[in-house]
């Protein structure tokens, strides 16, 4: 399982971050000030580091140095949103940069994005009944295999790596389509109605009223 190191030192952010990145399927530690992360990162393995910049004791670019020479990726969470911030945070060896506040599902995204990058993302994925393999793109039910199309395996993804979470039509077009939503497209409800009916997850991804899909898992 991935594992993730959050280090940030408001209670009320860490627990939201940890609860959605478990549901998410990462195996979450979290820490609340610089000195108690560096102690954690000496006893434990990670292989990514959601840090925060204003941190009690050792801030974050402190102990983005310590972090460095251990080549794990870390992405800055900050409410610092200056150009100077970012540039300082990327030189000194940050993969990714989140000013607060911040959508969850942007963090999940990123965070997927980061270790993909780093090849640290799991290439078979299990979720209730079904076996997906992201290399080869082909998901299974037992021995059957389930023939998606490109958009519906993409919106399958989507929801197993946003397992649990309310995702907005919107949100799910943009990050599907890759276009702005225009409010009255079926688009994205014909292609949901379509893959869940294919993969038997009528009962699973259900319908959030006026806001859109959840998979509950």
């Amino acid at each position: 399982m991935t594992r993730i190191l959050v280090v940030e030192d408001e209670t009320s952010i860490s627990n939201l971050i940890a609860v959605n990145l478990r549901r998410a399927g990462y195996h979450v530690v979290c820490a609340y000030d610089g000195m108690a992360a560096a102690d954690t990162l000496e006893k434990e393995k990670f292989d990514l580091i959601l840090l925060d910049v204003m941190l009690p004791k050792v801030d974050g670019y402190e102990l983005m140095e310590y972090i460095a020479p251990m080549e794990i990726p870390v992405i800055f969470l900050t409410a610092k949103a200056s150009v100077t911030d970012r540039v300082k945070g990327l030189r000194l060896g940050a993969d990714d940069y989140l000013t607060k506040p911040f959508e969850i599902i942007e963090l999940l995204a990123r965070v997927e994005s980061v270790l993909r990058r780093y090849h640290k993302t799991e290439s078979i994925l299990k979720v209730a009944d079904l076996t997906i393999d992201t290399g080869s793109r082909m998901v299974r039910r037992g021995d059957t295999v389930i023939n998606l199309t490109k958009k519906e395996y993409d919106l399958l993804l989507l929801f197993v790596r946003n397992k649990n979470i309310a995702l907005y039509r919107e949100t799910i077009y943009e990050r599907i389509w890759g276009g702005e939503y225009m409010g009255d497209s079926r688009t994205v409800d014909l292609h949901v109605q379509r893959m869940r009916k294919k993969i038997g997850w009528e009962q699973k991804i259900v319908t959030v009223y006026k806001v859109g899909y959840r998979l509950e898992v």
